[in-house]
């Protein structure tokens, strides 16, 4: 089933030249934290460019619950917030969709608030670990009761009196980070997060245009990030920059389909968030950055994508897992068109998803007839070079949205048509894909029936 409703089933078929422009939605990570952060503010914060996928809407509401104005009007979301430690208590369960970041950093900003919140989503959220955000929230004081491992449903009592924290985080997580650099806004003193590998910096970014003290330091220990709590956070406006990990699918369809050239404006080519097109370059990719600025402290920059005919497999740096993370499932589609292996180490996090994202990816890619090899940690494509991927197979999205559009993508190059069992859940991330490759001349059919 969809993520929100009856299964769609769809199907890509090879298409002719991609061409014109393709304008993605606003990023996703910056409209969750522009509404939370709104919502902790005082006064009024506007927001333009906000992706109105399901996963943000649904962020949206759960700020409304605790208290928050939040409402359109045009183009402009306007956030009445209620201040650091204004949160206040929910009268309804929070219902998070599908969404891993709007749960994590929502659970961070309330935990430090006398006040209780019980949060679910659906089949595929209710199935993530939320322990590694519950167990850093109890050092200020908050309690957790949820499922075995810590999985939604699940109730947090937030701290009346709670503590500053040192966390260093096990696994490199920008949501783990943000969670517990949320939760700090509540508490006295400093609050420290201690990462071995830095993560993408929006919420630091965010948290100093709204007015807090936060400062980096790389040190022995590794990439430290210090908090001072208790700040009057002030309302800002804010320009949401287009999403890179939407931008993804249009730039690696142009890759791979014969004769394409697709210009995608706008994009925010933070370096915490911009590792997928460094590497398609590594590959060989013809891509190339447009008009170079900056917009609201974040890189941006037009995006020039061209047929790339002699893609060659690489050893993608394991040190970049965390700047694309969320683009491994169409760089392996990239990969299978590409000559020779491509190495994808350092990648664990993929195991914990929205689903397994390598298990999934290895699954639909093998049926296709692309040799696949997999561990823990790491997995490997074969490519078979442009113009001899197979194809012609139906593939299994587990709820997860980049499954869903990437093995569309595939199917765009691929011998022979690619079907996804759903394609539903693409509205939790990128609400305007179809129609969005459809303007560029690919061909994506929702199934009739």
């Amino acid at each position: 089933m969809s993520a929100h409703g009856t299964p769609v089933p769809m199907t890509a078929s090879r298409s002719g030249p991609l061409t014109g422009e393709a304008h993605v939605p606003g990023d996703k990570s910056i409209s969750h934290r522009s509404l939370i952060l709104g919502a902790m503010a005082v006064g009024e914060t506007t927001v333009t460019g906000l992706l109105e996928g399901q996963d943000v809407l649904d962020t949206a509401k759960a700020m409304q619950a605790f208290g928050a104005q939040v409402e359109k009007a045009g183009d402009t979301w306007h956030i009445h917030g209620v201040g650091v430690g204004g949160l206040a208590e929910p009268s309804q369960v929070i219902d998070c969709g599908n969404s891993g970041t709007g749960v994590r950093l929502i659970m961070g900003a309330m935990a430090t608030s006398p006040i209780a919140a019980t949060f679910t989503g659906d089949a595929s959220l209710n199935k993530r670990p939320m322990a590694r955000v519950t167990d850093p929230l109890a050092l200020f004081g908050a309690r957790s009761y949820g499922r075995s491992g810590g999985r939604l449903p699940l109730t947090i009592i937030g701290a009346a009196d709670p503590l500053p924290v040192r966390y260093a985080t096990p696994v490199p997580s920008a949501q783990v980070k943000s969670a517990v650099l949320l939760a700090g806004l509540n508490a006295p003193g400093e609050t420290v997060v201690i990462e071995r590998e830095a993560t993408r910096d929006h919420s630091e970014r965010m948290l100093a245009g709204f007015g807090a003290t936060v400062t980096t330091e790389d040190t022995d220990e590794g990439h430290v990030i210090t908090l001072q709590g208790r700040p009057e956070l002030k309302p800002q406006s804010i320009v949401v920059p287009r999403d890179p990990s939407s931008a993804a699918f249009p730039v690696c369809a142009a890759l791979i389909v014969e004769g394409s050239d697709v210009l995608v404006p706008n994009i925010g080519l933070n370096p915490t968030r911009a590792g997928l097109f460094f590497t398609l370059q590594d590959m060989g990719a013809d891509l190339t950055f447009e008009n170079m600025r900056e917009e609201g402290g974040e890189p941006v920059a037009d995006l020039r994508a061209r047929f790339s005919p002699n893609l060659k497999g690489i050893e993608v740096p394991a040190e970049r897992a965390a700047s694309m993370i969320d683009e491994y499932p169409v760089l392996s589609v990239v990969a299978a068109f590409a000559e020779g292996k491509t190495h994808m180490p350092g990648v664990k996090e993929l195991r914990v998803k929205e689903s397994d994202r390598i298990d999934a990816m290895a699954t639909g890619l093998r049926a296709a007839g692309i040799a696949v090899d997999e561990g823990e940690d790491w997995w490997t494509v074969h490519g078979e070079g442009f113009g001899r991927v197979k194809g012609g197979v139906t593939v299994k999205t587990h709820l997860d949205h980049r499954i869903a559009m990437s093995f569309l993508v595939m199917g765009l190059a691929s011998n022979q048509p690619m079907r996804v069992d759903d394609g539903g859940p693409i509205a939790t991330s990128f609400p305007v894909f179809e129609a969005l490759m459809a303007e560029l001349g690919a061909r994506i059919e929702r199934d009739a029936g």
